[in-house]
Parts: structure tokens; sequence; C-alpha cells
């Protein structure tokens, strides 16, 4: 196989030839595409390296797969242009999830909605491809009504320069402290006002170290966010069922392993719920890790680095009938962005 990665010097094109490696890929011939800014630089990859080259000269060594995180703009641009060439583009970023002729994938669940003629694949949302996963099973049996979700995603969701934005700040702390000798406790501050924010050289408008804020991606008329509005439509999308209700509120934490989301999900039929436990626990790709007696429940600590989603705390919700209570973590970076567009690509040679 002749496999580019697009964005290749970026965080998540980084985990794409990580996964790449440890897939069975090592031996084909790898293409790292970047920026012109990045052209020449040298990037490891299994037992070598590679060096970069830019998009044009990629797409003129016409590989059978280009793996696209390279934004959305960059997508838009190159993305029919190789596949203008021959190659299927598998695309990482927002540019094609909403184009009612370009599939929408998570293999798991809908990998037959790729025709063959389809040459541009998009790849979903982090938050939207661990939530559908884990609901997936679950859909088919009971049919979903109502989804209400609240998200705690990662900052690697953002990417590299909101890891060191956190870095810094933890420096930051962690000098005063030495210097205090004791805990530091934070001082009252004034409510900020429009044009005070910190926004210089930052990621985030607020400090992300020691909060959080329920804010991603940009803000919409109505006061929903991009990020929340990508859980309403890619949801339904990748569940071809456009009558499913979705209420998301999406919030930024300072966790670096991965996306946590607090599910509550309405049915069209009653449930059983121990036959809701063995539903999750056989659905491919998810691992129920659920058992409060041992104090047993997903976090970020354990899905970092790992392709399963992970489901736990799953109760009836006791407010009203038919309702499920989950809680989904997995790696925001993995099975959120690199992994599930490489299970697509796998599941396409196969």
């Amino acid at each position: 196989m002749k496999i580019a990665v697009v964005g290749a010097t970026g965080l998540v094109g980084g985990v794409m030839l990580r996964v790449l490696e440890e897939r069975g890929f090592a031996n084909d011939e790898i293409i790292a595409a970047a920026s012109l800014k990045s052209v020449g630089k040298r990037i490891p990859f299994a037992d070598r390296e590679l060096t970069v080259v830019s998009v044009d000269d990629a797409i003129a060594m016409h590989p059978d797969f280009a793996i696209f995180s390279a934004g959305a703009s960059a997508s838009r641009q190159y993305a029919p242009l190789f596949a203008a060439a021959g190659t299927t583009v598998i695309d990482n970023s927002s540019a094609w999830r909403k184009d009612a002729d370009k599939p929408l994938v998570v293999p798991e669940i809908n990998i037959d909605a790729v025709g063959d003629d389809d040459r541009i694949i998009a790849n979903p949302n982090c938050s939207t491809i661990q939530m559908v996963l884990a609901l997936s099973g679950l859909h088919r049996r009971y049919g979903i009504k109502r989804i209400v979700v609240s998200t705690y995603q990662s900052i690697t969701g953002t990417g590299i320069k909101a890891v060191r934005q956190l870095q810094e700040e933890e420096k930051a702390f962690a000098t005063l402290y030495a210097e205090k000798g004791d805990v530091v406790p934070s001082p009252a501050r004034p409510l900020p006002a429009p044009g005070q924010l910190n926004t210089e050289n930052k990621a985030y408008p607020y400090q992300i170290f020691r909060n959080l804020f329920p804010h991603g991606g940009d803000f919409q008329a109505d006061g929903y966010t991009t990020e929340e509005q990508k859980l309403v439509d890619e949801t339904r999308k990748i569940f071809a069922s456009p009558d499913i209700a979705v209420s998301a509120t999406v919030a930024r934490v300072p966790v670096v392993g991965g996306h946590s989301e607090s599910v509550n999900v309405e049915f069209k039929k009653e449930f059983d719920l121990d036959e809701a436990r063995d539903i999750i626990a056989k659905t491919p790709g998810v691992v129920l890790y659920d058992n409060p007696e041992q104090l047993l429940y997903p976090m970020p600590v354990i899905s970092e680095g790992r392709d399963e989603v992970f489901v736990g705390r799953v109760r009836r919700d006791n407010s009203q009938p038919r309702t499920l209570n989950l809680w989904v973590v997995a790696d925001n970076l993995r099975k959120g962005a690199a992994t599930n567009a490489i299970e697509i690509m796998e599941r396409l040679i196969k």
C-alpha cells in the first residue's frame, strides 16, 4: 500500500503514524505530507525516518489512501485533488461531515455507507465517535428517541498549543507554590469583561489549569456552539435517524488523556437493564467497565493510549421511563480521530 498522512507533523498526524505502525503498515510506503514550512523535516516512523513533503508532491505520488488531519480549509482545497488522482481520502476535519454526498463513518456501525465510487470519506468528530459507538447496539435493539449529553473534553482536542498552555500555567503555579512553601489559594478576581480576555499566544481565552469552561468551538446564533451542533448533526447522519433529538453541552477540562461524556438516552422501547448491559459489553470496540462496589468506572487515565471506548455508571434514569444513564470515555486522539480513520481504511482494503 501507498498511504499519505496529510498533516503528519501535527498532534493527530503523529498519532496516525503511530497507529499505522502498530496495525501492521510499517513496511508499506508511507508519505508524510504537511504545509510548506514543514517540508524537509524528518520524523520517525517504525525503524526509519520519513521526510516531509508538500501536499502537492504527495498528490503527484498517487497514494492509494490519503488520511487527512490538516484542518477544514486544507481538506476542502486538497481532498478533491487527491480524489481526482484516484486516491481515496479519509478526512478528519469538519469539511465534509455535513455533505449529503459524503459518507460519515464509524466502521463498526456504518461502513456499508461507503459506495464503490466514494473517494472522500468523512471521519466524525471525536466526541461523536465515542458516543455513537457506545449507543449503537442499544439503538439497534430499542431505538433511540432522545439524547442529552454533556462532554468533558480533553485539551488535546484543541491541539498542541493547548497542551503547551496548560504546561505553562502548571509551571507558573508550581513556581509560586515553591516560593510560598504552602498551599497557594487563588485570589478573588474581578469578572472578565469583553476585550479583557487572555488571548496572547494562547489556545484558550481563559486559563485552563485549575479551571474548566462550557465552551468548545464557536458560538452560534442560537446560543449553542459548533462542537455541540456536531453531536446533533453527526449522530443523526451516522445512525441514519434524522428524528433523534439531541441536546448537547460541551465543556473543556484540564485533562490530557481523553474525552468523557455523561449520556442520558431515552429509548422508544422499554429496556431490561441486564440486557442493556449485555448489549453494551458485546458491542465491538466497546468495553463495559462498570462495578460500583469496586469503584470501577471509566476515566481518561485508563483510556489514554487505547483504542476502546469505555462505558460505565450504567443505571436506569428513575425520573422518567425508558431512559438510561451512561458514562463514556475514550482517547480522543486515537479512537476519536486517528484509529477510527485507519480502521475505515482497513475495512476498505478488506
